[in-house]
């Protein structure tokens, strides 16, 4: 049964369309994917929390949601809009088609609008908070859009962080604290490849750095502002602490607490980047990159920091990734652990492995 759905933008855009998923009204900041495929990884990602997705290209939900491909063990996106919805999957994978899973993970979704142009009005505009709605008043959900506060103001990073910690050894190899700020599983695979880890909350106090022995840190992904003042009184103050003792790789919001711990400044971006084709710069060589993030470092900011800008991104010049001059620490803002995307740059995490040998 077909229902009625609208996709509605605090500027008074209403896009209608037909519902799929779990039938609900939902609340959040609208940002859009460019990737052909990947849209399981994407929803998953705990980087989408608060946010509704649009996927660019036309058609989604061609291949079957299976367990393989999930980031985390449950939906983070608040909702996701598509051109046109695929409801018979390819045998390829198995598994459910993206309506059943979002009606199970109690997620809506919304399908027959003309995405391409949603996409252009958010890149001339910057991304804007909206909702989809099933039945509500458009007057009321307008009414209520403008008055909600910005999921950024949330500290988003609390709701996806785990709340213990959680140990994985490796036997013989270097140990790791890995500092989950919501954390993709893809990242803790390749981390247990290479490491030990010791996967720890976000707001974990700095003494365990002390007590326990460790070779090196990495901060992990995640949602939200990373100036919020709960990040800067918890993980960018651990990292202040630990910054001159310990190695450190960061990866995306990772790579924005870590300039803002030596003293660099962050900002929003208008729309951000979303997708598997961002070309970077790094020592002469263009990488092709998977990204997924709202936020970017001020490379003006980084002068005196001892921090440089050693990624920069082809399209728009941002900063893409740093290294400290004089310390083992290094961070990028994309994600080389490449799920989904090109696996350009993995060879990252083997950078990081080799810093902390040499360190011994």
């Amino acid at each position: 049964m077909m229902v009625q759905c609208r996709l509605i933008l605090e500027n008074g855009t209403i896009a209608e369309g037909t519902g799929f998923g779990y039938e609900k009204t939902v609340y959040g900041e609208v940002v859009f994917n460019t990737g052909m495929a990947g849209y399981q990884e994407s929803l998953t990602d705990p980087s989408y929390r608060g946010q509704i997705l649009i996927m660019s290209h036309p058609v989604i939900g061609n291949y079957g949601v299976s367990d393989r491909f999930k980031e985390s063990p449950r939906v983070h996106a608040t909702g996701l809009a598509v051109r046109d919805l695929c409801r018979n999957v390819s045998p390829m994978y198995g598994g459910k088609t993206l309506d059943e899973y979002l009606r199970e993970e109690g997620v809506p979704g919304i399908t027959e609008l003309d995405t391409r142009a949603l996409v252009v009005g958010i890149r001339e505009k910057g991304a804007l908070r909206g909702a989809i709605s099933f039945d509500e008043d458009t007057d009321e959900v307008l009414a209520k859009l403008r008055e909600m506060e910005h999921p950024s103001k949330r500290n988003l990073v609390a709701d996806v962080s785990t709340k213990e910690i959680l140990r994985y050894e490796n036997e013989g190899r270097r140990k790791v604290a890995l500092i989950d700020c919501g954390v993709k599983q893809s990242i803790v695979n390749e981390l247990r490849r290479r490491f030990s880890v010791v996967q720890v909350p976000y707001d974990v106090d700095p003494s365990f750095f002390r007590n326990e022995e460790l070779d090196g840190v990495f901060i992990s992904n995640g949602p939200g502002d990373p100036s919020h003042p709960e990040m800067m009184s918890t993980a960018v103050r651990t990292i202040k602490e630990i910054k001159d003792e310990l190695p450190i790789m960061g990866i995306c919001l990772g790579n924005q607490l870590l300039a803002l711990a030596f003293g660099g400044r962050t900002y929003k971006m208008k729309f951000g980047h979303r997708g598997v084709n961002q070309p970077v710069r790094h020592n002469g060589r263009l990488f092709i990159t998977s990204q997924n993030h709202g936020y970017a470092v001020d490379m003006s900011s980084l002068e005196g920091t001892g921090l440089v800008a050693d990624h920069i991104n082809v399209n728009d010049g941002t900063v893409e990734g740093m290294r400290h001059t004089e310390l083992p620490i290094m961070s990028v803002q994309y994600h080389p652990e490449a799920r989904s995307g090109p696996q350009d740059t993995t060879y990252l995490f083997d950078e990081f492995r080799m810093m902390l040998e040499e360190r011994r």
